[in-house]
């Protein structure tokens, strides 16, 4: 039963993330093919809009993989992540169509597609053949060294342009007086976004040097 039970787990992980890897693939070919056509940088957000918020919305369900075990990824590390990007792809992106064709839009495309990439790659063959090559792994744990830096300051900046649409459409606010005697103000929210990634970015690079150096070394006494 236990056997069964680890053959089925071992299955679904491998259906998922390599459903999710071809999700980003096409997320990075649609993104190259914008940029090499006449449309440039504007255009990236239009072509990989549909591929990008299947991927990125598809990536809750690791939380649910934490939360029940199916892998060791602490949770309280994957819920900012995920979180974050979740905001960007739908409480950015969608909700404020003018910051859609800024180029930062095409460094986090970019930087967040080879990141999961990789990832999704490694993690796939790790479940469908119980192993990865030696130069997957490294890549795994060696390229956010340059992507994630990227990807931070795309996300930042992209919330940063999006403030002062946030705060004349009055999108998403709550406001006094209502049945449940609440207010939000979304424009604030999102200002306290910005300032949460300047401990939780360094927080989350220290930890995947953490991860990057744990992985290289177990490699080579493999």
């Amino acid at each position: 039963m236990a056997a069964a039970a680890s053959a089925l787990r071992r299955v679904y992980l491998a259906v998922y993330n390599w459903v999710v890897f071809f999700g980003w693939a096409q997320v990075l070919y649609y993104a190259v093919s914008a940029l090499l056509g006449s449309g440039g940088h504007e255009a990236v957000y239009a072509a990989v809009e549909k591929p990008l918020q299947f991927a990125q919305t598809a990536a809750v369900m690791e939380i649910l993989h934490g939360l029940v075990g199916l892998v060791r990824s602490p949770v309280s590390a994957t819920i900012p992540q995920i979180g974050s990007r979740l905001f960007l792809t739908w409480g950015v992106l969608w909700s404020f169509p003018e910051t859609q064709s800024h180029i930062l839009v095409t460094s986090l495309v970019i930087s967040w597609s080879i990141t999961e990439i990789i990832r999704y790659s490694f993690f796939g063959m790790k479940e469908a053949l119980g192993l990865a090559p030696s130069w997957l792994l490294w890549l795994r744990y060696s390229t956010f060294m340059i992507l994630y830096p990227i990807g931070i300051l795309s996300e930042v900046g992209l919330i940063y342009i999006a403030l002062p649409y946030m705060k004349a459409s009055e999108k998403y606010y709550l406001k006094m007086p209502n049945k449940w005697n609440f207010s939000f103000d979304y424009f604030y929210t999102s200002a306290i976004a910005i300032g949460a990634y300047v401990p939780g970015g360094p927080h989350m690079f220290t930890y995947m040097l953490a991860q990057r150096k744990k992985a290289l070394s177990k490699a080579k006494t493999a």
